[in-house]
Parts: structure tokens; sequence; C-alpha cells
């Protein structure tokens, strides 16, 4: 087992190091460049397109509406990576590590806006006649016969990380914190979410749109008014965190307090890597679940799509890294979530830790709603229609287990599957981008 675990965290070493993590950017960065900075020029048009898309429209071109669809991503992406992960960041690499993530996620529009308009124009209907799309039909369909291999080794990579990082890793995190705020037993937040999951994903995808459209506006608007309160009250602190960020993300930072001191390499390094593991941008999963929505053009889902990384990074994650600067934790040597809920608690004693665990159990149980679809198209692109059931079954069962379990060895090999996702989508990302840039030319030319 020794064996195994040292042979995993090599792997995972490889896969989320620097190349992985200059794959990622550079990929983006091109894109950008090749789409001549259209994503962020269209931010306003992809709010307009999402506000407008919260009906089904046509259903025959989809199961869900776009706004549904957005949602259900959302559900998936924003999670601990939003409390936890940024915090991480920040830990590991100083406050410059917040920079690192807005160029992540400014670069990654690009990158989510190709994956989701090749989701889009690549996808097919299953057997049920149901729309099914994401980096795995984009690689059968784009690139054809031969690459198939390509899209396989995504789906494989795709449906069993899943189980990890967006099923047993989220609900151990959920259980811990009521645990250790509310004294709920493990095993009680083990089996009400599981009764709470299956009632939603065994509902299939109609059901998780319409559950994260009325769950995640919500968690998300809450959430951002609790960190907007955090910084209220160290507003004379702000101008000094913005300081802080942009200087630290190019000088190496002393140690001060409990924070060991940090090289402006671990600030690019946690800082991409934590970005990247919140918003998903280069993982090809946004996709999956805007290949569902109502649509008739790819390059609008494109752009509705490519807000979930806007919305889960430059505005979640920023609230959060910056509450965490301002009341000036960051130097107290905590780390993940209570580094998180030590600066909510700072601002509002008593209840500000209640409040992010509250904020952290909703986070996550979006996710495994999010990733439990994810999960399930992989499995149909390896084996077909008849794996949907069975799958959700095994999802539902699983979660108990993640309440309990320890999961070291489980989280360290589905934090490195994830990692190795990216490489089939990035792969077909470049080699397809001609072909989204032709329908971004063909869509604006005729609006």
């Amino acid at each position: 087992m020794e064996f195994l675990n040292n042979l995993v965290n090599s792997v995972n070493g490889l896969v989320w190091g620097p190349p992985m993590l200059v794959l990622i950017l550079g990929t983006g960065l091109f894109l950008m460049i090749f789409l001549k900075f259209m994503p962020l020029t269209r931010i306003p048009t992809g709010f307009a397109l999402m506000w407008r898309g919260r009906t089904k429209g046509d259903e025959a071109t989809g199961e869900i509406s776009p706004f549904q669809a957005l949602m259900t991503s959302l559900a998936a992406t924003v999670g601990t990576g939003n409390i936890a992960g940024v915090a991480t960041a920040i830990f590991l690499g100083g406050p410059g590590a917040l920079f690192w993530m807005w160029c992540t996620a400014l670069v990654g529009m690009a990158t989510k806006y190709c994956e989701v308009v090749l989701a889009v124009h690549y996808r097919e209907k299953d057997d049920r006649g149901e729309h099914v799309g994401g980096p795995m039909y984009a690689i059968k369909n784009g690139l054809g016969k031969k690459w198939v291999w390509l899209g396989t080794a995504f789906a494989i990579f795709g449906g069993l990380a899943g189980f990890g990082i967006g099923n047993m890793v989220q609900v151990n995190s959920m259980a811990h914190a009521l645990e250790t705020t509310f004294s709920v037993p493990l095993w009680a937040t083990g089996l009400i979410t599981m009764v709470i999951v299956g009632l939603v994903i065994l509902g299939g995808i109609r059901r998780i749109g319409v559950v994260a459209a009325s769950l995640v506006p919500f968690m998300c608007l809450a959430y951002l008014i609790a960190a907007a309160v955090v910084l209220v009250v160290n507003a004379s602190a702000i101008p000094a965190a913005f300081d802080l960020i942009f200087t630290h993300a190019f000088t190496p930072i002393a140690a001060t307090g409990g924070f060991a001191g940090a090289a402006v390499m671990a600030a690019i390094r946690f800082g991409v890597a934590r970005g990247i593991f919140s918003n998903e941008a280069g993982l090809g999963t946004a996709g999956i679940a805007q290949a569902a929505g109502t649509t008739t053009s790819s390059v609008r889902s494109g752009m509705i799509g490519m807000l979930g990384t806007f919305i889960d990074t430059i505005i979640v994650c920023s609230m959060t890294g910056l509450a965490i600067i301002c009341t000036g934790v960051w130097t107290s040597g905590e780390s993940g979530a209570a580094l998180s809920a030590a600066a909510f608690e700072s601002a509002m004693p008593g209840i500000g830790g209640i409040i992010l665990t509250l904020a952290l159990v909703v986070f996550a149980f979006t996710t495994i709603l999010g990733w439990s679809y994810f999960g399930e198209k992989c499995w149909e692109f390896l084996v077909g229609t008849r794996a949907i059931w069975p799958f959700r079954v095994i999802w539902v069962l699983a979660v108990p287990f993640g309440a309990i379990a320890q999961l070291d060895f489980a989280w360290l090999l589905a934090d490195t599957l994830n990692g190795l996702m990216a490489i089939p989508n990035l792969v077909s990302l470049l080699l397809l981008s001609p072909v989204v840039v032709k329908l971004t030319k063909e869509y604006f030319a005729r609006s």
C-alpha cells in the first residue's frame, strides 16, 4: 500500500506540476489571443444571454434551459475549492496567489468558452433521445475515429475521478464541518445526504437542473453578502490587501506570524493550481452540462458557459481571498476551511464560523449533484445508456461511505485523475480551435 501511495504521489506531482500548469495557462492564453479577446469583451453579452436563457425555449434542442445548464455547471465548480482551496493557496503561496488565480480565470474564460462551443457543436442524441456532449464527443465527432481512444481516456479519468473529487471528498468535508461546528455525527450526515442526493439525481438531468437553478444563485448570493460584511467591517484594510496581492505576485514574501513565507514560484503554482481546481477551466466538465441545454447556437451556449469561470473565481473566490487577507488571519498559521472560518469569525464573532460551515455544506452538496451528471455521461460514453441506473445507484451508495472514511489516498488518487482529464481535453481544444473561431466569426457576422 505504501508503494502504491508513493507511486500515486509521484504521478500527482507530475500531473499538477509546472508543465501541466503551463500547458493549461498556455492553452488558455493561446485561445484568448486566437479569439481576439472576445471572451473578455463579451462578458456583458454573456450575462444578457444568461438572463434570457432562464426559459427552455424549444425543448427539442435540449433537456434543460441554458440557465439551468450553467447552474448545473456552477453547482459542480462552486464548492470546497472556493472556501478551502482559496485559503490553502494563500497559506502556501501568500497573498500573491490570489493574483495568479485571477490570471487563471481570465484566460480560463477562453478555455471554457471553447470547451462549451465544441461540446454543443458536436453533441449527439443517445438512444433515449437525450442530448449528450463534452470533450469525449467533441473528440469522437470532431477529430474522427482514430482519436476515439483520447475521448475514451477522458471518460475513464472523469468517470473514476468523480467518485472522489465530486462525491466522497465533498461529503467528507461536509460531515467534518458539521461535526466540528454542530456536533452532528459523521454517519448521520452521510445518511441524510445520501437520501437527499438520491431524491435529486435519480430524477436525471431535468431534476438536477431545477434544483441547481433554485439553489446555486441563492447560495452564491448569500455567501457573497456574508463575505461583503467581512470586507465592510475591515474596509480600511482593503487598499493594503490589494497592495499585498499585487506586490507578492512578483516578489517573495517573508515569514510573518504563523506564515512560513513563500517564493514567487509558490504564489504562481498554488494560485494557478487552486484556481483550476475551483473553476475547472481546462478540465472539460462545463461542456458536459451545457450540451444538455436548449440552444440552436453553440456560440451562444459558449458565452453563457464561460461565465461559470468568471462567477466562480473572479467573484466568489476573490471575496474569500480578500476576506482572509483584509482580516489579517492569513498569518495565523491556519490553513484550509479553518483559515476562511477564522476570517469570518473575526468580523462576525459567534456566527461567522457557523455561516461559513453552512456555506461549505451547501457548496459541497451541490458539487455532488453536478459531478453526478458529469460522471454519468462519462460512463454512458464508455458503455452506453445501460450504465446510467447502475451508476446512479452506486453514486448514491458511495455518499455515506465518504462521510465516515479516511480519504487521504482516495483524495490523492481522485486529484490525480482529475488532472489527467485535462490532457485529452486540451489536445482536442488546440486541434479543434479553428472550428471554434470559424463558428464564432459566423455567429457574429449574422448578429
